[in-house]
């Protein structure tokens, strides 16, 4: 077992890698992972009786994480969604793909129980998937996942069943299913008391304790120990930890818990997937390439269309509808523990069985790049056929505005200098990419519109070359910055206002041509010093001098902070933070006995913010002559902070 999971982490760490170089989901690296080093491609792992059970503990990890997301009221407001839709699109999909299989000639039992298998979908994926795409809370994504909730009951279900049906049972149907009904009320009963009553006070006493180890266990053993109680009572592990996040959503610690859990849940949830890979015979592909390629494209295309005509139905937009029989197209991991069972108890060929898989299989993998590609062919579909009537229709909005401000990005800071403006009468005109906002923002405004703020098209729409002013109010640094780049090519002259969440890349804006950047961070720093200073008897007229010139040097002041132990040394982006390193020259370093200007620390990307001598900072005006004792305060990027030591103590760059 430990030399199978270090085979399968080391793969996973190079493959996963290289996916993440081309940009493709970590589910797909997986998945590769399974089928190459499976028995069917490089045999490097056998049977093994372990892995299944951890890679059981991702999708456990999982459902308790997306229940978190879906407190208990949450549960109640989709329960029209959960037993209306769900229970719809099980019936609808089974009865569907269960009537084709029965046509090729399956028995009718065997036909309905593998149709209601594949009705079933992959919550993993669609899980994992909507999380990353940020759209759980989507109307896409609130279908998907009260569709799932359903189905998982329904697994539950058909597993109890399957024995009885095929004579192995030791109680009829009509017996066995109450049952399950009753353990599953039962369950839900005892966490709901238990998250009312006792778990709230349990998490109150960690976190006193303010031991991260503590809380992490303790989110570890409410899923580990849900999922156990549920495994007691015959059910699915995934619905009781699903049922456990549920109830826990309402707590303050959610985030915390979830952040705790996230590092096991997606380890073990590629453990999953690379068991999943591992069941397919790479052969069937080349002697049943054809037979695959129809079943796949049958599954996700009666499946797709039956989701979205369901959704439709209820009233739901075209684009929702779609998107939703889109995310529940492909098969499901239960699928797999499925047709084992079956194959078990001879209601199923071994040949079809792994024909079925196989082709289950495609339809998972197909899965995130089309729901990946989702979101960019909603956008065109949007923008309708005719783009250029969209233009014109900016064009024309925007055609008697002059001297007007253009604001890039209507979000939170948008919205906030849009409201000054209008309070002070001034016109403007706002681009945004997001259409729900900018559809809201529409229905008691006329001047914000759609579209990607870094189109030259664009730009040239909403009256640029004729704006006094140009304000980037966009999240993204990069977004930013090559908004910034392409104004510059139209515009020499506008006066470009930039703001920033950090000074990460406050020297590409202004070397970019931004008039001015704010950095979020350093100017809350800022007026929280001002308001310090004020609250210390420091006069007003002296605290704005100290602002003034803050804001004249570009906040030099403030660049950079003392990184601790817990500190991440990478921006939001992946970019090095800006450190602030305070270098003491001991009696025989190479600085000493220099005037700071002769090493030359520019060159090195540093900055000096000041050097202390005796307690006191010298003018860096004057040029100071360093001597042994003396504290050189170096700003820059980790690897030019330690260049700068280097020089300063012996004289190497």
């Amino acid at each position: 077992m430990f030399t199978d999971l270090l085979i399968i982490l080391a793969s996973s760490l190079v493959v996963i890698a290289l996916f993440r170089r081309l940009r493709l989901p970590p589910v797909l690296g997986y998945l590769c992972v399974g089928l190459l080093v499976g028995p069917s491609a490089l045999n490097w792992i056998g049977s093994s009786e372990d892995l299944p059970h951890l890679a059981e503990l991702g999708v456990v990890f999982l459902l308790f994480t997306l229940g978190l997301e879906f407190s208990l009221p949450r549960m109640l407001a989709l329960r029209r969604t959960v037993f209306g839709l769900g229970s719809a699109q099980v019936a609808l999909c089974g009865s569907l793909l269960g009537g084709a299989l029965y046509l090729f000639g399956l028995p009718p039992a065997s036909a309905i129980l593998l149709g209601i298998g594949l009705a079933l979908s992959s919550t993993a994926i669609v899980g994992k998937e909507l999380s990353s795409l940020g759209e759980v809370f989507s109307p896409h994504g609130q279908n998907a996942i009260g569709v799932l909730i359903f189905q998982d009951l329904v697994a539950v279900l058909l597993l109890t069943l399957i024995p009885t049906i095929a004579g192995g049972g030791d109680e009829p149907w009509y017996w066995a299913l109450p049952q399950t009904l009753g353990k599953t009320l039962i369950l839900f009963a005892g966490l709901l008391l238990a998250s009312r009553w006792l778990l709230p006070r349990l998490f109150h006493e960690v976190a006193e304790s303010h031991s991260p180890e503590l809380f992490v266990m303790l989110a570890l053993v409410i899923v580990l120990l849900t999922a156990w109680l549920t495994h007691l009572l015959g059910l699915s592990m995934a619905l009781g930890a699903f049922l456990a996040g549920m109830l826990l959503g309402e707590s303050h610690y959610r985030h915390q818990i979830e952040a705790d859990i996230r590092p096991f849940r997606d380890i073990l949830l590629g453990l999953f997937f690379v068991s999943v890979g591992m069941l397919i015979d790479l052969r069937l592909f080349n002697e049943h390439g054809w037979t695959i390629l129809a079943a796949t494209s049958l599954l996700l295309g009666l499946k797709g269309l039956a989701v979205a005509i369901l959704v439709k139905l209820r009233g739901d937009s075209g684009e929702t509808a779609w998107r939703s029989g889109l995310a529940l197209a492909q098969a499901g991991e239960f699928f797999f523990a499925l047709v084992t069972l079956m194959s078990q108890v001879k209601l199923l060929d071994g040949e079809l069985g792994s024909l079925l898989l196989t082709a289950a299989f495609c339809s998972m993998a197909l899965t995130p790049p089309l729901m990946r590609g989702a979101p960019w062919l909603a956008q065109r579909l949007r923008r309708g056929p005719n783009q250029q009537s969209s233009l014109e229709e900016i064009a024309s909005c925007s055609a008697q505005l002059s001297g007007h401000v253009v604001i890039c990005g209507y979000g939170r800071v948008g919205q906030s200098i849009a409201r000054l403006l209008q309070r002070e009468q001034l016109p403007f005109i706002a681009l945004d990419d997001d259409p729900v906002r900018v559809e809201e923002a529409n229905a008691g405004e006329e001047n914000v519109h759609y579209g990607d703020s870094r189109r030259r098209d664009l730009l040239e729409a909403v009256g640029v070359a004729r704006a006094r002013l140009l304000v980037v109010a966009v999240d993204k640094a990069d977004a930013a910055l090559a908004i910034v780049e392409q104004v510059r090519l139209q515009c020499a002259d506008l006066p470009i206002l930039v703001r920033t969440r950090d000074d990460s890349r406050l020297a590409a804006l202004q070397a970019a041509g931004a008039t001015e950047v704010v950095p979020e961070v350093l100017e809350s720093s800022l007026m929280l010093a001002s308001h310090a200073l004020i609250l210390l008897g420091v006069s007003e007229r002296r605290v704005h001098m100290h602002m003034d010139e803050v804001r004249r040097s570009r906040y030099r002041l403030l660049h950079g902070f003392y990184h601790g132990a817990q500190s991440n040394l990478l921006d939001a982006q992946g970019q090095p933070r800006v450190l602030l390193h305070a270098v003491n020259l001991p009696p025989e370093a190479y600085a000493c006995g220099q005037r700071l200007n002769s090493l030359m620390l520019e060159d090195l990307r540093l900055e000096v913010q000041a050097v202390r001598r005796d307690g006191n900072s010298l003018p860096l005006e004057s040029n100071p002559q360093l001597q042994e004792g003396d504290a050189v305060l170096l700003s820059g990027q980790l690897q030019a902070v330690e260049a700068g030591e280097a020089k300063l103590l012996s004289g190497l760059d």
